[in-house]
């Protein structure tokens, strides 16, 4: 019996409380929304390219009655998630009737220019457009760059930033056929690094080629600084700089002697092919030559018997006159 008495006690206990929590709700669904807090949350770098209007414009378009019971939290939420400009967003209300906002904005790393439209990369390689009433100051890139090479860039411009050298002398990125180009502050000239790879090696190369050389000359005397190949650095010479001319002289003079020196190669190539062409044709002409002479050889020895035999013909008489002498006997 008592625990029955229980039981039904704590039945009546939960319908009770089921009926209070309906009610309540059904009150705060009904309230209208107190107040609603936007908070933008900001980093080291401070961006606007959202507002609180703005947010406030879509909270009221998406609940024009301005009651909590007509809100769709998880809708709210997915919309302001979808704005291009917004990194993250958190939406949540407090039993005062209060709606809390917290958004998280995008920065960007570097403003890229391409196929004629200008937009915006951030950190992790996302796009999103630019603002027509806030414009954030950032490393400008320009050139056909692959998607796939925007987590690269925003690693080496972060790099940029944070090292006071490189802040100093680059001011942008272009990308190129034959790689990238790190655009400088000063002077004229560009530097090249090539690919994304290596590039604390390629900066530091370029850094000790400013400290151990550019410092001692005019900026304006180079159009190109090359850091793309290894251990070594390759400069271009600035053909409207003054002070240049008499070593752009020197180098023209000497290619002007390169197609001189290319006829004089041709010629003597020439030579050495006329002169080896007779010597491949007499090599074949020997056999015949020798098969020539072969039966004249029984002739030569007739001959050479023939020689022989006169003598001796001719032997015989001197000794037919010498045998009377012989005879003769002188007393």
């Amino acid at each position: 019996m008592k625990n029955k008495f229980r039981i039904l006690k704590i039945l009546i206990t939960v319908i009770l409380f089921g009926f209070l929590l309906s009610f309540s709700l059904k009150r705060f669904n009904n309230k209208s929304l107190e107040k609603v807090s936007v908070n933008l949350a900001q980093t080291k770098n401070a961006v606007y390219f959202i507002d609180e209007k703005e947010v406030t414009a879509i909270v009221d378009k998406m609940n024009p009655t301005r009651r909590i019971g007509d809100l769709n939290i998880p809708e709210l939420e997915k919309k302001l998630n979808n704005l291009a400009a917004v990194d993250s967003a958190n939406v949540y209300l407090n039993l005062n009737g209060n709606l809390n906002l917290d958004i998280k904005q995008r920065v960007p790393v570097f403003r890229l220019n391409k196929d004629g439209k200008d937009f915006y990369v951030d950190e992790k390689g996302t796009e999103f457009p630019t603002s027509p009433h806030y414009s954030y100051a950032c490393m400008l890139v320009t050139g056909d760059v692959p998607q796939e090479d925007y987590r690269k860039l925003a690693e080496l411009i972060s790099k940029i930033d944070h090292d006071e050298f490189s802040k100093k002398y680059f001011i942008g990125i272009s990308k190129e056929k034959g790689g990238y180009t790190l655009l400088t502050s000063e002077g004229n000239y560009k530097v090249e690094i090539g690919d994304l790879d290596r590039i604390h090696l390629k900066v530091k190369g370029f850094k000790t080629f400013v400290e151990k050389y550019l410092i001692y000359q005019q900026p304006e005397k180079y159009s190109k600084i090359s850091v793309k190949y290894d251990n070594q650095i390759v400069t271009t010479l600035n053909p409207n700089f003054a002070e240049n001319d008499s070593i752009l002289n020197v180098g023209r003079k000497e290619l002007a002697k390169l197609p001189v020196l290319a006829e004089r190669k041709a010629e003597a190539a020439k030579k050495i092919k006329s002169d080896a062409v007779p010597s491949v044709k007499k090599t074949p002409e020997k056999p015949k030559t020798v098969t020539k002479q072969k039966p004249a050889e029984p002739k030569t020895a007739v001959k050479k018997q023939a020689t022989k035999e006169l003598p001796k013909t001719a032997a015989t008489p001197k000794k037919t006159a010498e045998k009377p002498k012989g005879k003769v006997r002188i007393e």
